[in-house]
């Protein structure tokens, strides 16, 4: 008799214990989805727009060179004679614009972002290093600015931030869709000119 007691009592601990078990586990997805949900509406679900368009170009450069219009906010790459790839870009803000004539020295793919000291300087907690991924500023892609051998620190890149691509809004840089700066980093080779005007 008391051992029918104990194995009648066992079947009522599991289905006890299994109780506590369904509840954690749609508790746990119900926190899942809430964070899946937050979270989606931070990481990028698209690459951005493809603005890339064939124009004359305004001056004849050798096919290859990248022709920056920073007042105009585009991008042309030449391809040969008069005809430019245009892209739309975002371009420094007031006080970071420049100018001049300068080489791709490198790429990269999902390039990590380490902040500048100038720039760690104006914007107190930036962290050291910033990972390749939705939330870098460098995008999908990097092409990096040297003049001579040295890297000028700015660059041509992606952006997860789409709504600053067109506008005056960095700190020197040129920001591109992440559609359009893949586009343009299979075309682009190292060591081509790059005139910023």
């Amino acid at each position: 008799m008391r051992a029918r007691a104990e194995e009648s009592r066992i079947p009522g601990e599991h289905a006890k214990w299994r109780g506590w078990t369904i509840c954690a586990v749609l508790v746990l997805g119900l926190v899942n989805l809430v964070d899946g949900a937050v979270a989606s509406q931070q990481v990028p679900r698209n690459l951005g727009p493809s603005t890339a368009t064939t124009v004359t170009a305004e001056q004849s450069y050798p096919p290859g060179t990248i022709v920056v219009l920073s007042d105009k906010r585009t991008l042309d790459l030449v391809l040969s004679g008069n005809r430019a790839l245009r892209y739309r870009i975002g371009v420094g803000r007031d006080g970071f614009r420049w100018s001049g004539v300068v080489k791709v020295g490198r790429k990269a793919e999902w390039p990590d972002w380490r902040p500048p000291a100038d720039m760690k300087a104006r914007v107190p907690g930036l962290p050291e290093l910033v990972p390749a991924g939705p939330f870098n500023p460098m995008g999908a892609r990097g092409i990096y600015l040297f003049r001579g051998n040295a890297d000028t620190l700015y660059r041509i890149h992606g952006t997860n931030e789409q709504s600053t691509v067109g506008e005056f809004a960095s700190s020197g840089c040129f920001r591109m869709s992440n559609a359009d700066v893949i586009d343009l980093y299979k075309r682009v080779k190292v060591g081509a000119t790059v005139v910023v005007k």
